[in-house]
């Protein structure tokens, strides 16, 4: 195969195996292990998990996987996969579309193995994380880096997170539009991934700034240009805009907090009690740090979230599905890699 070939590589979190309780076991290790996802001293980390987590958690997830799992498999592998290969089919015979699971399988290494099997040697880099994280967005790309000086591949390039980019931003805003007229709901919840407070922290060069000022992520300066929080409120502003919200038809929240550590506020299930006291009954909520469904949508929103939130007196909780690989979502995958592609 030429070399002049440039490989595309398309970067998601991962997914267990299968949901068996033992798949699950092995996944949760690798991704727990992660020293940018629980930040502590390694043998702090490794009693944590070992000792404490992974005595009732595998079983735990093991059962939600299974609440979402496909005759397809994994809703976020199939969702990736089928990304690329629509990615590929726009782009044509000059590339050559592989995806790489941060954790699992098809791993980052495999990836770069088989870029360097078909001498491919300019890669361009996606992750699939629209706002930076030291969890997600740094950890694939050390991950990348470490697999790239493995495999001696010369040129390798990351397409930076694109919380802002109106491709993105007008592929979601198009999935929710329908949903907003069909549904009318009361309230709009724009909930993201949270993490802890002192993973935002780190990203503050400065130490001055984030979750030290008031409104510290109202806008993107200099002191918070990585700061995840801060990308969440301009993704939910800007999707809010598209959708001609004002701001009193919509809250930012956080979901997925685990731990007795701090996690940055406010807390999505928090937001379901509170918009049920205000007489806010009928809400739709839009999940925009997945591109994919996963775990996180489609169990702990679309079917733990909706009980919660009735069980506090709602009556309805909606979600509107991912990008997932829609067309319109891979024409935008495509544009996004254009300006990285010709340099």
């Amino acid at each position: 195969m030429s070399s002049q070939k440039t490989g595309i590589l398309l970067i998601n979190l991962g997914t267990p195996k299968s949901p068996n309780e033992q798949d699950v076991r092995v996944y949760l290790k690798e991704f727990l292990m992660d020293p940018l996802v629980i930040d502590i001293p390694y043998i702090f980390r490794w009693v944590l998990i070992n000792l404490i987590i992974l005595r009732n958690r595998p079983k735990n997830s093991a059962l939600a996987y299974q609440k979402i799992w496909t005759t397809q498999g994994s809703p976020l592998l199939f969702n990736t996969l089928d990304l690329s290969q629509k990615v590929q089919n726009i782009l044509g015979a000059g590339f050559h579309v592989i995806v790489g699971m941060r954790y699992g399988q098809p791993s980052i290494q495999n990836a770069l193995k088989q870029f360097k099997s078909l001498g491919i040697e300019k890669i361009k880099a996606l992750p699939l994380y629209p706002q930076y994280s030291l969890a997600a967005s740094e950890s694939c790309i050390q991950e990348t880096k470490k697999q790239v000086l493995k495999y001696k591949i010369k040129d390798i390039s990351f397409v930076p997170p694109f919380y802002s980019n109106d491709l993105f931003i007008e592929s979601f805003a198009n999935n929710g539009r329908a949903q907003i007229l069909a549904s009318k709901p009361d309230h709009i919840l724009f909930s993201f991934h949270g993490i802890p407070e002192r993973h935002v922290k780190k990203t503050d060069l400065t130490k001055s700034h984030c979750l030290k000022l008031e409104n510290c992520c109202d806008q993107i300066t200099q002191a918070n240009k990585n700061c995840y929080r801060a990308q969440c409120f301009a993704t939910a502003k800007l999707l809010a805009d598209k959708l001609s919200l004002n701001p009193t038809q919509y809250t930012v929240c956080f979901q997925s907090r685990l731990g007795r550590t701090p996690w940055i506020k406010p807390y999505t299930d928090v937001a379901y009690g509170e918009l049920v006291l205000k007489g806010k009954k009928r809400v739709l909520l839009f999940s925009p740090s997945f591109v994919a469904d996963c775990l996180e949508t489609l169990e702990e929103i679309v079917i733990r979230g909706r009980n919660d939130f009735r069980a506090l007196g709602g009556e309805e909780l909606w979600l509107v599905p991912s990008l997932n690989s829609s067309d319109q979502w891979a024409k935008a995958v495509t544009q996004m890699l254009q300006p990285q592609l010709i340099n």
